[in-house]
């Protein structure tokens, strides 16, 4: 289809765009205040990769496959589950988006709901229930291992903490028993220094050489012994006040507080080991777990994003336009019927030599024969130029006579064989208007002649034709003869030898024979073909059917009769689409004819002065004759068309 073709139809079938664009707003404005209103809050969030030293298969993940992952994971039923938990009602994941912005590490989530602070709280939490859910499962490798650290910690605790009890128990066990013997060295010492100073008191009251010798000897140990004295009183002191025990104590307590000091010492270091492992491993933990932070709050919004009413018509108004375009263009698309000049050359191979518009009697008193009763209007004019192309397309071999044939009924064959009779005979031509349609015919009914007699009545005898042929009033210079009583084989009858005779000798009284057919539905038409100069195919623009009438000319190509050409026949006035044809002669009747029927009533166009005109129209010669005095006006040659001259 082209362009024009689709304009064409666009126009034709505009009521019905136009209705469903109508109905689909109306439908879409009424949906949208129905519809409840939906609220939608953003955050977004940015997903880190772990530390490139990290060895899990997570770390291995580039960008996009970091983000994708977080994306299904955001939308998982643990999240949901600890989301709606924490928030008191379920989430659908239905009302949630989630999206990578771009190529970036940056997750954009979008939660709908029909309360607008409910929808900011939904997006929120679940940004905290995804942080929390990426810990649990990233820290779900290492808990065996921390778990059996934090026994052996606990562990390694109660032992020390047990050492330490013993260690206690038996410091105050030794400091006891030191504080015994250095309590008895103290009390033994002071015997011996109070022992002394007596002894030398003495001495000094009988001061001889030998006394001061003794004195001096016992002064010597004196000073010796105060020393030691004062050493265990410190030592005494410390025991009491500080609860030590003295180091170097050769005691059995001591020595077992030495082993038990040893002991926890050692418990100390495989603590200290211990905590080291727990360090790496909660370090190992932390490098290999990818970070999730929440960039923006989700805020609460403030106008709903559904329904939007304008939008919604809008669409809605599209969509209904789209579904009536479909509509009207499946029924184009089925409709097989013929509708331009362009579709009989495409499917028939032929041209069309005739546009006759849908004739319009202005009063229903004036019907009749149209270029009778309407000489003026452009159905006559489309008349005489189909008259004329008849004339010129006989130049060699001169036509006598023609058959109006159709693809099938109800497309004005009588109609265009009456008028085109009236117009053959308004050109000078005497002409014979036979009614061969043996079944239904129509043409004394067209006239309201009587059809007592006619073309059977011929068959029954030696009768020659100007007993049947009748005048009609108003048609000078046609004979009508009428199909007459119907027979029972009309095929048989047209078919025969007589139908040959009769038909020579109605051409050979007549200048043009003109026989109205019946439609190709039965084989008559086949047998009138076959005997007839010449066949003109009826064809009603948008009523014919393509495959009728590529039928009817099969049946008449296989008869070998002549096909003239096509006559669209009851175009619409006021379908441009089916009209396009009338505009191969309306210019003409526009730009003269009219012109002078609009002004010149009182004028008469003479028969010869009329068909002269038709057969120069090409050239705009107007001609026209006023009390028998002709007057001939034709346009410079400068002024016709190239394509025309």
């Amino acid at each position: 289809m082209e362009l024009k073709q689709y304009l064409e139809m666009a126009r034709r079938w505009a009521w019905l765009l136009i209705l469903g664009m109508a109905l689909g707003a109306i439908g879409g404005y009424a949906a949208s205040l129905y519809q409840t209103p939906i609220y939608q809050a953003s955050t977004r969030i940015l997903a880190l990769r772990a530390s490139q030293s990290a060895s899990t298969d997570i770390a291995f993940l580039n960008d996009q496959q970091l983000a994708q992952t977080y994306i299904q994971l955001l939308t998982t039923k643990p999240v949901l589950d600890s989301a709606a938990t924490e928030l008191g009602f379920p989430i659908d994941a239905a009302q949630l988006r989630v999206q990578q912005v771009g190529t970036t590490q940056v997750i954009q989530l979008t939660v709908e709901d029909n309360d607008p602070a409910r929808s900011a709280s939904i997006a929120n939490t679940l940004v905290q229930s995804l942080i929390g859910q990426n810990e649990n499962l990233q820290s779900g490798r290492y808990t065996a291992t921390e778990q059996s650290l934090q026994a052996q910690i606990d562990q390694i605790q109660t032992q020390i903490a047990s050492l330490q009890t013993q260690i206690s128990d038996v410091s105050t066990a030794t400091v006891q028993d030191q504080l015994i013997q250095v309590q008895n060295q103290i009390s033994t010492l002071q015997t011996q220094i109070i022992g002394l100073q007596t002894e030398i008191a003495k001495l000094k009251r009988n001061p001889t050489q030998e006394n001061l010798a003794k004195i001096a000897n016992d002064q010597s140990k004196l000073d010796q012994l105060q020393p030691i004295l004062d050493l265990y009183q410190q030592i005494n002191t410390n025991l009491v006040v500080l609860g030590q025990p003295v180091e170097g104590s050769q005691s059995s307590n001591s020595t077992r507080l030495s082993q038990l000091q040893s002991t926890l010492s050692l418990y100390q270091q495989i603590y200290i080991n211990l905590l080291n492992s727990q360090a790496s491993v909660r370090l190992a933990r932390l490098q290999n777990t990818p970070n999730v932070v929440q960039i923006d709050q989700a805020v609460v919004p403030d106008e709903p994003v559904r329904p939007r009413p304008l939008t919604n018509t809008l669409l809605a108004g599209l969509v209904g336009l789209m579904l009536a375009g479909g509509v009207a263009f499946l029924i184009e698309y089925l409709d097989d019927t013929i509708k331009t000049p362009e579709d009989v050359e495409r499917i028939l191979g032929l041209s069309v030599i005739g546009y006759i518009a849908n004739m319009q009697y202005p009063d229903t008193s004036d019907e009749g024969v149209y270029v009778v009763r309407q000489p003026r209007s452009p159905v006559s004019e489309a008349f005489r130029s189909l008259r004329t192309n008849l004339e010129f397309s006989s130049v060699d071999k001169p036509l006598r006579s023609l058959v109006i044939a159709s693809a099938s009924p109800n497309e004005g064959k009588t109609t265009i064989a009456v008028n085109l009779a009236a117009s053959m005979a308004q050109g000078g031509k005497q002409v014979v208007l036979l009614d061969a349609d043996l079944r239904k015919p129509q043409v004394h009914h067209f006239l309201n002649l009587p059809n007592r007699s006619g073309l059977s009545d011929l068959f029954r005898g030696a009768i020659p034709a100007q007993l049947v042929s009748q005048k009609s009033d108003g048609l000078e210079g046609v004979l009508v003869i009428t199909s007459g009583s119907l027979p029972p084989n009309p095929t048989e009858l047209l078919a025969s030898a007589r139908m040959d005779q009769i038909l020579r000798e109605l051409g050979e009284s007549s200048q043009m024979l003109i026989v109205d057919s019946p439609p190709s539905l039965v084989a008559d038409i086949q047998v009138l073909a076959a005997k007839i100069d010449g066949v003109l195919l009826v064809i009603q623009p948008g009523h014919t059917q393509a495959q009728d009438a590529r039928a009817t000319l099969e049946q008449l190509n296989r008869a070998g009769s002549r096909v003239l050409g096509v006559i669209f026949n009851r175009i619409p006035r006021d379908r441009p689409y089916y009209y396009g044809g009338y505009r191969h002669y309306s210019p003409y009747y526009n730009g003269g004819y009219q012109y002078y029927a609009g002004h010149h009533h009182d004028e008469t166009i003479t028969t010869k002065e009329v068909q002269s005109a038709s057969e120069n129209r090409l050239s705009r010669l107007f001609v026209f004759s006023r009390n028998g005095k002709s007057k001939k006006g034709r346009q410079s040659e400068e002024e016709v068309p190239s394509a025309r001259k």
